[in-house]
C-alpha cells in the first residue's frame, strides 16, 4: 500500500476543500439560523439546496458511489474526501448526496434491486429528488442481533403484508424520504438467517404511520431529516417490490452495512480534526493562572495524544479501504469490524478532551462540540454495539489457524 494518494484523489481534494472554505463553513451559521426559525420542519432547507447545486456543478455529487451514477471512485480514493466532509457533518455530506442512510440505500438497490426498482427509486436518489429511509431495529426485540426482527413480511397472492414496528428509523421524519426500505421476517421456520427479507414500501401506502421523532442525547437531527419509530399495520405493496428475493435480507443487510460502516468512519476522522483544530486553537488564546493553556502540561498531553488517535486510527481506515478495493468487503471483514470498534470509540474520547478544554463553551451551542460527541457515541450503538462486533471480532482471531 502506498502513503501518497494518486492524482485523482489530490485533485478530489483541493476541489473539496475549497468548496469547504468558500461554501460549506460560511453556511453553517445559516443553516442554524433557517432550523431555528421553523422547528417543525423536517425538509433540507434553502441553504443545503443551494449548496447542492454548488456541489453539482463542481462535479462533487454522488462521490460515494463507483459505476453508473456515481464518481466512479474507489474506496481508497473516497476515503479522504469523506473524512473531509466529515469536518462539517451538517452540511457537507448532504451537500455531496453522500449522506447516511441515503448512501447505503442506493448502493443496496444498485447491487440487488431490479431494473424496475432502479428506475423508480434509485435514479430520483442518484439525482437527489428525494430521500429515503432504512427501517432495521426494532423497539421491542435486541436488535444487536439482526435475527431477533418481529416485523412480519407475508406473502398474500401478488401482494406482501407488513405489520411490526421499527424506530430509529433515520431521515424518515421527512416527508422527502418517499421509500422505506424494511427487514422483517418471511419465514420464521426457515433457518436462522434465511427468514429474513428486504422489502421497498412507499411512504404513503396504507397503514404507514409516523409515531414519533426520536433525539439523540437531545439533539433532533433535523437537519437530516431525524430518527423516527414507525409503525406497519396492514401495509400491503406488490410482491415486486421484494428486494433480491425471500430469504435474502439478512446478506443484503452484512453487504450494505460493511460500507455503511467505514463511510462513518471516514467522517468521523474528519470530526476529529475539527475538533483538535477548535483545541489548539483555544488553548494558544486563553490564559489561566497566567499562562496560556498552551503552557499546561496536560493540555499539551491531550493535544498529542488526540494527534496520535487520529494519525494511527486513519491509517487502518486507509488500509481498511484498500482491502476492500483490492480483495473485496468479506476479505476486509476483520478491519471493517475493527475500525467499526475503534474509530468511533477512540474518537469520543478526542472530542470529550476538546470539551473539557473549552469548559462551558464547549457545552454550549457556540461549538460543535457537544453535538459531535452526541453524533460519534450514537455510532458506538448504531450498526450494531461495540460490544457485539468486539466478540466476533474475537471469535474470529481466536479460531484455530
Amino acid at each position: 500500500m502506498h502513503f501518497e494518494f494518486d492524482q485523482t484523489t489530490q485533485e478530489y481534494l483541493t476541489r473539496v476543500q475549497d468548496f469547504l472554505d468558500a461554501e460549506i463553513y460560511p453556511a453553517e451559521a445559516e443553516l442554524d439560523r433557517q432550523l431555528a426559525e421553523d422547528p417543525q420542519r423536517w425538509e433540507r432547507q434553502p441553504v443545503l439546496r443551494q449548496l447542492q447545486e454548488s456541489a453539482r456543478s463542481r462535479g462533487l455529487w454522488n462521490l460515494f458511489l463507483t459505476g453508473d451514477g456515481g464518481a466512479g471512485l474507489t474506496n481508497l480514493q473516497y476515503a479522504p474526501l469523506a473524512e473531509l466532509s466529515g469536518r462539517s457533518p451538517k452540511l457537507a455530506p448532504a451537500a455531496m448526496n453522500c449522506n447516511a442512510p441515503d448512501s447505503g440505500n442506493m448502493e443496496l438497490l444498485r447491487d440487488f434491486g431490479t431494473a424496475e426498482q432502479k428506475e423508480k427509486w434509485l435514479k430520483p436518489l442518484l439525482d437527489g429528488r428525494i430521500r429515503s429511509t432504512f427501517c432495521m431495529t426494532e423497539p421491542e426485540v435486541a436488535s444487536s442481533d439482526a435475527t431477533n426482527v418481529t416485523t412480519s413480511i407475508e406473502r398474500d397472492g401478488n401482494e406482501y403484508v407488513i405489520n411490526g414496528r421499527k424506530w430509529w428509523s433515520s431521515g424518515a421524519m421527512s416527508a422527502e424520504a418517499k421509500i422505506f426500505i424494511l427487514m422483517g421476517k418471511t419465514d420464521p421456520q426457515a433457518e436462522r438467517h434465511r427468514q429474513q427479507s428486504m422489502i421497498l414500501i412507499p411512504r404513503e401506502t396504507p397503514g404507514v404511520k409516523i409515531e414519533r421523532a426520536l433525539s439523540v442525547f437531545g439533539y433532533d437531527d433535523r437537519d437530516h431529516g431525524g430518527h423516527a419509530e414507525i409503525s406497519f399495520t396492514n401495509v400491503r405493496v406488490p410482491a415486486a417490490n421484494i428486494i433480491k428475493g425471500e430469504g435474502e435480507g439478512f446478506a443484503i443487510a452484512q453487504a450494505r452495512l460493511g460500507p455503511g460502516r467505514i463511510h462513518h468512519c471516514m467522517r468521523v476522522l474528519g470530526m476529529a480534526e475539527r475538533t483538535l483544530e477548535i483545541m489548539t486553537k483555544r488553548a494558544r488564546e486563553r490564559e489561566a493562572f497566567g499562562h496560556p493553556l498552551a503552557k499546561q502540561g496536560v493540555v499539551r498531553q491531550w493535544v498529542a495524544e488526540s494527534r496520535i488517535t487520529i494519525e494511527s486510527l486513519r491509517l487502518l481506515v486507509l488500509k481498511t479501504a484498500w482491502l476492500m478495493d483490492r480483495y473485496g468487503n468479506k476479505k476486509a471483514h476483520t478491519e471493517i469490524q475493527a475500525i467499526k470498534i475503534a474509530v468511533p470509540r477512540e474518537i469520543q474520547v478526542v472530542v470529550d478532551r476538546g470539551i473539557q478544554l473549552l469548559g462551558g463553551a464547549g457545552l454550549s451551542q457556540d461549538t460543535p462540540l457537544a453535538e459531535l460527541y452526541a453524533q460519534v457515541r450514537g455510532l458506538r450503538l448504531a450498526d450494531g454495539p461495540d460490544e457485539v462486533h468486539l466478540s466476533s471480532l474475537g471469535r474470529a482471531q481466536l479460531r484455530p489457524a
